[in-house]
């Protein structure tokens, strides 16, 4: 089988083109600054260098016909018609309390789209302008979608109930759901299939850490806590965004300081976070040559204030699952910044926690072990491949019809 994958963002597309007897990409890319005056599309294929190209694309319908277009084109393309597209399986961002699962997109999937705008406006629309693109390009293909909560849904009441008003939940469905479901199921399995062990019989604590970033314990194959709450913003110190903070904090800048819900709401997810306690960026890259580098103390402050948050969940969710025998480190800064990573792990072995710094430091690709021989507890860099796992999951719902 083969399958197109869909990341739908705000002004974003990514996907790619995935032959699952294989488990190879033929094709990827990304299209970038949709509507702006210059959008970007990257596309890399077995027969075509990656490239970045300028133009204009309007909205997302556009794109999409962009993306299925340069697939069939005869000279940088790899298919000749659109039969030889099996599926598309999309990531969708929110689905409430609807789906506990991946599903066939249907009708219904797209009234719960609808009706889950609110809780998460800049993805949801993106997602169904996506399906409809889709629908309108390739009708006569099936799609289905990979929530990001639905890994999440697992959680017991006691881990996504807010200390609110009950009314708060049972009428406006304020709960934690949770985020990066689908990278946090995805590398969990693999350490499974890595230690050779049934993930029925693990506790693994899932650190998935990017610009956004989350970490979830994870007991038997299913989530029952994880970082991210009602929206991304909950949890750890992230590249933009603020994490945890007293929540009397955004009363006070509105009260005091005198600003509106709108530049409060900017300021917490888009100029906090690495970039505001380092006023440098919030690319770690840069952030780590500042610290080797230059010695920047803003920026070592900044790292000390990041890895702190992670150790803190850590050790929080050893408490909940009572012990953990894998830790995984993933996403783009969890997998390539070994300082972080000691950082975090440093002055943990009375939880069963060491590294071998040797380890640590090496950069090969693949799962990576980087635990100490005396550790009690696995440590493993984990590639995260959310676009696989959609694959996946979209084949798994299709062979079940």
């Amino acid at each position: 089988m083969r399958v197109l994958t869909l990341n739908c963002g705000s002004s974003s597309i990514k996907f790619q083109f995935i032959n699952l007897s294989t488990d190879s990409v033929l094709a990827e890319g990304i299209i970038e600054k949709i509507g702006e005056d210059l959008s970007l599309f990257t596309y890399k294929s077995e027969k075509y260098t990656k490239k970045k190209r300028e133009m204009m694309i309007e909205d997302h319908e556009k794109g999409i016909h962009l993306i299925i277009d340069t697939l069939m084109e005869s000279h940088h393309g790899i298919i000749k018609n659109e039969s030889e597209i099996d599926a598309v399986g999309h990531r969708l961002v929110h689905g409430g309390e609807s789906f506990s699962s991946s599903v066939v997109i249907s009708p219904e999937v797209i009234k719960v789209l609808h009706e889950c705008i609110e809780l998460a406006p800049l993805h949801n629309p993106a997602n169904i302008k996506g399906i409809e693109g889709v629908s309108r390009y390739l009708p006569n293909v099936p799609q289905c979608g990979v929530f990001d909560t639905a890994f999440h849904q697992t959680m017991p009441k006691k881990a996504f109930l807010y200390p609110l008003p009950l009314p708060y939940y049972t009428e406006n469905k304020i709960r934690r759901y949770g985020f990066h479901g689908t990278s946090h199921k995805y590398v969990s399995l693999e350490a499974a299939k890595y230690l050779n062990k049934d993930i029925k019989d693990l506790k693994i604590i899932s650190c998935h850490i990017g610009n956004g970033a989350s970490i979830t314990a994870i007991k038997n194959g299913i989530s029952v806590d994880t970082s991210m709450g009602f929206t991304p913003l909950e949890g750890l110190a992230m590249g933009t965004r603020c994490g945890d903070i007293d929540p009397a904090l955004p009363i006070h800048m509105m009260k005091s300081m005198k600003m509106d819900v709108d530049e409060v709401n900017n300021i917490l997810n888009k100029k906090s976070g690495m970039l505001g306690l380092s006023q440098i960026s919030n690319d770690m890259r840069e952030i780590e040559e500042e610290i080797l580098d230059k010695k920047n103390p803003l920026a070592i402050d900044a790292h000390d204030v990041y890895a702190y948050k992670i150790k803190k969940y850590l050790g929080s969710y050893i408490a909940v699952l009572n012990g953990v025998d894998v830790v995984i480190f993933t996403g783009g800064v969890g997998e390539n910044m070994p300082i972080l990573r000691s950082l975090v792990c440093e002055e943990m072995d009375a939880l069963g926690i060491k590294l071998d710094e040797k380890e640590n430091n090496q950069f090969k690709g693949g799962i990576l072990e980087l635990h100490a021989k005396d550790s009690k507890v696995k440590v493993l860099k984990i590639p995260t491949n959310e676009e696989l796992m959609i694959a996946l999951e979209t084949r798994k719902l299709l062979q079940k019809k």
